[in-house]
């Protein structure tokens, strides 16, 4: 940790271990929600393979939500084995785009970043269309209310919280544009 000393931390803690990072100088940004539910439904229309957006329209779309430059990480997140990644296209502009990806135990789906909530339903029905009757995993940010409703219209449980905190201050991100985080499993 003391080679990140000038940086600003992101992480996604568990609830319990709240206290112990806020000791360590973490702030509390917000606090996320992994749902579960069910995978299956029809493939809306509007939406296509990520393949078709130029990868450098992705990386511009996905700066004004993630905090820092992550190429690679987009690289290797939409083109991981046993992973489907589909975006919306609107006025040839990237509207939108989402993951959904095998884990040990059915698929979680992330990033769901979307400009609106009505693309944001649209790419979550297409990303969970491709797997019918299994278990589907989405963490939303609580600070999102169209995020929640949108895991709850879908009649998703809640199966726990993390809370997002930073060593520093809180970045300027579109957190209205976050229906579904990446991951929290990374770090």
């Amino acid at each position: 940790m003391a080679y990140l000393t000038d940086h600003n931390i992101g992480l996604d803690g568990v609830v319990a271990q709240h206290p112990y990072y806020k000791r360590h100088g973490f702030r509390t940004a917000y606090h996320n929600l992994r749902y579960e539910g069910v995978g299956g439904g029809i493939m809306p229309e509007g939406v296509v393979e990520i393949s078709e957006v130029p990868f450098e329209e992705l990386l511009v779309y996905d700066a004004g939500i993630f905090p820092a430059a992550r190429p690679q990480f987009i690289k290797c997140w939409i083109e991981q084995p046993e992973g489907i990644a589909l975006a919306v296209i609107e006025d040839r502009r990237l509207a939108g785009y989402g993951v959904i990806r095998k884990c040990r135990t059915g698929h979680k789906i992330g990033p769901l970043f979307a400009n609106t909530e009505h693309i944001a339903e649209n790419l979550f029905a297409a990303l969970k269309s491709h797997v019918p009757g299994e278990a589907i995993f989405l963490d939303t940010p609580e600070v999102n209310p169209a995020a929640v409703e949108l895991a709850e219209r879908h009649h998703m449980r809640v199966m726990f919280q993390t809370v997002r905190m930073y060593s520093r201050e809180e970045p300027h991100i579109s957190r209205t544009r976050i229906f579904g985080v990446s991951t929290f499993e990374l770090g």
